[in-house]
C-alpha cells in the first residue's frame, strides 16, 4: 500500500483562480458603472464607487506575479512592486470605507459628523501608505520574491513592520465596512435588488477578512518558527479573487436588476396594449413603423401615443348611453367596478368602431364627449379586450333595454 500524503499547497491548486478573471468582472462592474459616473460626476457616492472599482482593478492587476516581475524589471528595485501593491491595497481599504459612509448616509446626510469621519479615514490611510514606503526604503535592498514575500521576509527588519501594517490597516477596514453593511442589509424598506447586492457585498467583505487572517496567520508562525507559508500562497490568493468577484457582483446587481426589471415592466405592459392596439389599426387602416432598434420603453411610448390619436379620432362616434347602460350591465353579471369600467369602455370602443365604418363623418361635426378616463385606462381596456365572451354578454345585457324602449315605441 501507497501512504497517501495531505499536501495542502497541492489541494489547494485545484481551485487556483487566476487574478485575470476578477479583474475582468470588476473591469465589467466599472464598465457599467462608467457612463452614469460621467453624467453624474458631482454625485459622491458615484465617485467613490468609480474609485473603489478602479482600485481593485488596479491590485488584481498589479499583484499578479507575472505584473510583478515586470515592475521590478522596469524600476530595476528587487521587490519595489511589494510596496507598491500595498499600498494600492490600502487604498483600497480607504475606499471601502469612504464608499459606506457616503452611500449610507446619502447627499442629506453630509454632517460634520459624516465630514469628520472621511477626513479621518483619508488621513489615516494615506499616513498608512507613506508609512509603507518609509518602512521599504528603511529595509534597503533584498532578494526578489514574487509570491511568498510576505512570508519569506516575516522577520526581516521594517519589512516585517511593513508587512504586519498593511495587513491591519486591510483587516480594520474590512471588519468595519463588513459590519456597517451588514447592519444596513438588515435595514426595513430596501429594493430587493440592492438588498441583494448588499449581501454579496458583506459576502465579499468577509472573504476579505478571511484573505487577511490567512496571510497574518502564516506571517505569525514564521515568527513562532513554524512553516505555514501554504496559508499564504496558495490559499490567501483564491480567497482575495473569489471576494474581488462577490463584491463586483454586488455592485453591478443593483443596477442589473432594476435595469432588467424596467425593461421587463416596459415589454409586458407593450404585450398588455396589443388587443387594443390591433383594433386601433383595423379602425384607422395603419399601425406603428417598425424600428428595429427602438428600446422597449420607446416602443411602448409609440404604442400608446398611437392607440391615443386613434381614439381621439373616435371620440365623436362614442355612445356616453351605450357606456353607461354597459357599465350598468357589467356590475349586474357580477363585475368589481374597476372591472365594469374596462368593460364598459372596450364596449363603447368596439361600438365607435363599427359606427365609424359605417358611417365615417357624424353629420354635424361637434365636440366629442369626454375622453380623459378612457385615455387613462387604455390598460385597462385592452386587457378587457382579451375575452370576448365577457365583452360580447355585456353588450347583449346592455342592449336588451333599448330594445324593450323601442318595441314600446
Amino acid at each position: 500500500m501507497i501512504p497517501l500524503a495531505l499536501n495542502p499547497s497541492d489541494f489547494l491548486g485545484e481551485f487556483y483562480i487566476s487574478f485575470w478573471i476578477p479583474t475582468a468582472v470588476l473591469g465589467a462592474a466599472l464598465m457599467i458603472k462608467l457612463p452614469t459616473i460621467i453624467r453624474l460626476w458631482r454625485d459622491p457616492l458615484l465617485r467613490a464607487v468609480g474609485g473603489l472599482l478602479l482600485l481593485a482593478c488596479a491590485v488584481f492587476v498589479f499583484c499578479a506575479p507575472s505584473t510583478i516581475a515586470r515592475v521590478n524589471r522596469l524600476t530595476g528595485v528587487p521587490n519595489i512592486s511589494a510596496p507598491w501593491c500595498y499600498s494600492l491595497i490600502t487604498a483600497y481599504c480607504g475606499s471601502c470605507l469612504l464608499l459606506i459612509v457616503t452611500w449610507r448616509n446619502g447627499r442629506s446626510g453630509r454632517s460634520a459628523v459624516t465630514r469628520r469621519a472621511m477626513r479621518w479615514v483619508i488621513s489615516a490611510y494615506s499616513g498608512v501608505i507613506v508609512a509603507l514606503w518609509v518602512l521599504f526604503l528603511l529595509a534597503g535592498r533584498h532578494e526578489e520574491r514574487l509570491r511568498d514575500l510576505d512570508t519569506h521576509y516575516a522577520n526581516t527588519p521594517f519589512l516585517r513592520e511593513e508587512i504586519l501594517l498593511y495587513l491591519v490597516a486591510h483587516a480594520v477596514a474590512c471588519l468595519i465596512t463588513a459590519r456597517l453593511i451588514w447592519n444596513w442589509v438588515r435595514t426595513e424598506g430596501l429594493d430587493v435588488w440592492l438588498r441583494w447586492g448588499l449581501k454579496l457585498l458583506g459576502a465579499g467583505y468577509v472573504s476579505n477578512l478571511v484573505f487577511g487572517a490567512t496571510k497574518l496567520t502564516a506571517v505569525v508562525a514564521r515568527w513562532s518558527g513554524r512553516n505555514l507559508d501554504w496559508l499564504s500562497t496558495d490559499l490567501a490568493p483564491p480567497v482575495a479573487a473569489l471576494s474581488a468577484i462577490l463584491i463586483a457582483v454586488g455592485f453591478i446587481l443593483p443596477h442589473a436588476g432594476q435595469y432588467l426589471r424596467d425593461r421587463c415592466r416596459f415589454r409586458a405592459a407593450h404585450r398588455e396594449l396589443r388587443p387594443l392596439y390591433r383594433l386601433m389599426c383595423e379602425a384607422s387602416g395603419e399601425g406603428v413603423p417598425f424600428m428595429l432598434r427602438a428600446t422597449p420603453e420607446l416602443r411602448l411610448t409609440r404604442r400608446e401615443t398611437f392607440i391615443r390619436d386613434v381614439l381621439l379620432s373616435l371620440a365623436r362616434h362614442i355612445d356616453t348611453g351605450l357606456g353607461a347602460r354597459s357599465y350598468d350591465a357589467a356590475l349586474a353579471l357580477g363585475h368589481p367596478p374597476g372591472r365594469a369600467r374596462a368593460l364598459a369602455a372596450a364596449v363603447c370602443v368596439l361600438d365607435a368602431v363599427e359606427t365609424r365604418s359605417r358611417t365615417p363623418e357624424p353629420p354635424e361635426p361637434a365636440a366629442g364627449p369626454d375622453t380623459t378616463n378612457l385615455l387613462r385606462e387604455i390598460g385597462a381596456v385592452s386587457r378587457a379586450l382579451r375575452r370576448c365572451d365577457g365583452i360580447e354578454a355585456v353588450r347583449a345585457r346592455a342592449a336588451v333595454p333599448a330594445e324593450s324602449v323601442a318595441v314600446r315605441e
